[in-house]
């Protein structure tokens, strides 16, 4: 009798063993600081990147993105792929439990004899069926593991389209406001040469012109129109990218568009975090990061493969001849029945399985590493683009100021008539140049402002009614608890 309670503790003592790897996450060597130089209202500080894009001050830009937040499509879409890892989670804990079913059955045979005649059996049964294979070495709950990490990267999965979408939108309104800028200062100029247009026709009136000079002068009027329709076409093109970005047709916020105040400005003090930072900040790299778990769980569950599998199985039910007998006690019957399954020769698919699985774990720990490289370029890239940017604006705003006061001193020059027509027009096409080159370097500065909290992960938020996660895909007991949830 002894055996039985040893068997019980042999098979229980498996049942609490996972074969196969446990997953830790890999050290990363991370410098202690960017290596771009901080100065000019960069600092080391602590971020806030949860709605970064409030901090440009402009009010049309922070509705537009909570627009966008709350309708994307892809977001959407997003969202029910996390639906759908979710029930692929469910799915896999339901394979750790038992399978009861029921069964309902009657029949009639007919036989045909030719000594008694014709003659016919009923039968009529009714049951119920369980079943429960035993995890006994863990293969199950590394599925189980596997499916949670991939829930955890598809979540986070969800959240790098948050960031991504909000960069999208703060670029494309940048962009939007770059052209109305720029096509402000083309109808300024416009303006302008038809004043001196004017000017040049009653100066060949007078004598003191030829009409040369007001060929040339008319020549450059309409040279400085035709740039308009490229612009007003780029203005066109973001309203309606950013309507599509909001989930809306083109059009539907046309109304909220045309409050914008110009285009906006870059804060006076940007702070940058440190590099460690981008490893809990960053989207993408949890869901490499869980990607990774998810990859190391299912060598685990190829391994399982291995070893044996105990199926045990139950019936109870009534067995009789005709309806009536149903409700007998001595129609009752019942079965108990385990089965212990090993395999012996897999011709190699056993071990073939596990080198895949290890190989794409491989795989995920080199992308997961890739990733952490990246994300850190990506910053580095970013921090050095909002330096040069503003170096080029500063050099392009004293270019500017020198061009106005060139300008204004030859257009009175001009009318004194000292100066010829073509003085005065070259200096005006250097000015409208500079101004319109001083626009797109404030819309490149606040480019590369967008382009660095992009990098520093900003712009995802729990908000949006996704329920976290497990803290690690390798609790199967705590499916619910998450550490990367932020608001």
């Amino acid at each position: 009798m002894w055996r039985i309670p040893s068997i019980a503790s042999i098979l229980l003592l498996a049942a609490c063993t996972a074969v196969g790897p446990d997953y830790a996450a890999p050290e990363t060597a991370m410098p202690a600081a960017f290596t771009a130089e901080l100065d000019r209202g960069l600092v080391a500080g602590p971020t806030d990147l949860a709605a970064w894009w409030q901090g440009l001050g402009d009010p049309a830009l922070d509705r537009l993105v909570a627009k966008a937040l709350a309708a994307n499509l892809d977001l959407r879409a997003a969202l029910a792929r996390i639906d759908e890892a979710r029930a692929r989670r469910g799915a896999a804990k339901a394979e750790l439990g038992p399978a009861v079913a029921t069964s309902l059955q009657a029949s009639r045979t007919d036989t045909a004899s030719s000594a008694a005649g014709d003659s016919h059996r009923e039968s009529y049964s009714a049951g119920v069926d369980a079943s429960w294979e035993v995890d006994l070495f863990g293969g199950q709950r590394r599925a189980l593991e596997a499916a949670g990490a991939d829930l955890a990267a598809t979540e986070a999965d969800f959240h790098g389209a948050q960031v991504s979408l909000a960069a999208q939108v703060a670029g494309t309104y940048l962009d939007l406001r770059t052209a109305e800028a720029r096509l402000e200062l083309v109808r300024r100029s416009v303006d302008t040469r038809e004043q001196t247009l004017e000017l040049t026709g009653w100066r060949e009136q007078a004598g003191l012109a030829t009409s040369l000079d007001t060929a040339q002068a008319r020549s450059s009027l309409e040279q400085t129109r035709a740039s308009i329709p490229p612009l007003e076409l780029a203005a066109a093109t973001a309203r309606h990218r950013l309507a599509i970005l909001a989930g809306r047709t083109p059009g539907e916020l046309d109304e909220l568009l045309a409050a914008g105040s110009g285009i906006p400005q870059v804060p006076d003090r940007i702070a940058v975090g440190i590099p460690a930072d981008t490893l809990t900040d960053r989207p993408d790299l949890r869901a490499a990061e869980r990607d990774l778990a998810a990859a190391t769980a299912r060598v685990g569950q190829a391994e399982a493969q291995r070893y044996p599998s105990l199926r045990l199985s139950a019936s109870i039910g009534v067995d009789a001849l005709d309806p009536s007998g149903l409700l007998d006690r001595d129609s009752l019957v019942s079965s108990l029945l385990g089965g212990l399954t090993a395999p012996i020769f897999q011709s190699g698919r056993i071990r073939r399985s596990i080198e895949v699985q290890q190989a794409l774990e491989r795989q995920a720990e080199s992308r997961y590493r890739s990733a952490i490289l990246t994300a850190l370029g990506e910053v580095e890239d970013a921090l050095a683009g909002l330096r040069r940017n503003q170096e080029r604006l500063d050099g392009l705003s004293r270019a500017l100021d020198a061009a106005r006061e060139a300008t204004s001193l030859a257009e009175n020059r001009y009318s004194a008539g000292l100066i010829d027509l073509l003085v005065l027009l070259d200096t005006q096409r250097t000015l409208l140049s500079l101004e319109e080159q001083e626009a797109s370097a404030r819309g490149d500065l606040a480019g590369s402002l967008i382009q660095l909290y992009r990098a520093l992960g900003g712009g995802w938020t729990n908000e949006t009614g996704v329920p976290p996660t497990s803290r690690s895909a390798s609790s199967v007991n705590e499916p619910g608890a998450s550490d990367h949830g932020r608001t």
